[in-house]
């Protein structure tokens, strides 16, 4: 994101991605009200996409009813708000997720705790 600043804007930014131990990545549930925005977490850049969706998300989304009802050959996938489907067998690198990269799933028919997102 650009800024435009009114006086002279000299120092570092503190997201740059040498201040994190990994590349950050951005990742969301569309229409699950339950977690306001996109979660953040340093993912290396060399794991699998499909361990991602393996390993990591249920430590992030397994909490919610709807999680265990997700059919993953069904999911929608979007890369900074463009439709995308992720390869599996490849990494986040080779899949296009750099630093702060934001990738979001829609999950049909699922919407929320009582429909709260329809």
């Amino acid at each position: 994101m650009s800024v435009k600043a009114l006086k002279p804007y000299e120092f570092p930014a503190r997201d740059a991605r040498a201040n994190f131990p990994h590349p950050l990545l951005f990742l969301g549930w569309e229409d699950h009200l339950l977690f306001c925005s996109p979660v953040a977490m340093p993912m290396p850049s060399d794991m699998l996409f499909g361990d991602l969706v393996e390993k990591v998300l249920p430590g992030v989304y397994g909490m919610h009813p709807d999680f265990s009802k997700i059919d993953w050959d069904h999911v929608q996938w979007f890369k900074s708000g463009q439709q995308w489907m992720p390869d599996p067998a490849k990494s986040l690198e080779a899949n296009g997720l750099g630093h702060k990269a934001v990738i979001r799933f829609r999950t049909s028919g699922l919407t929320g705790i009582g429909g709260s997102c329809s």
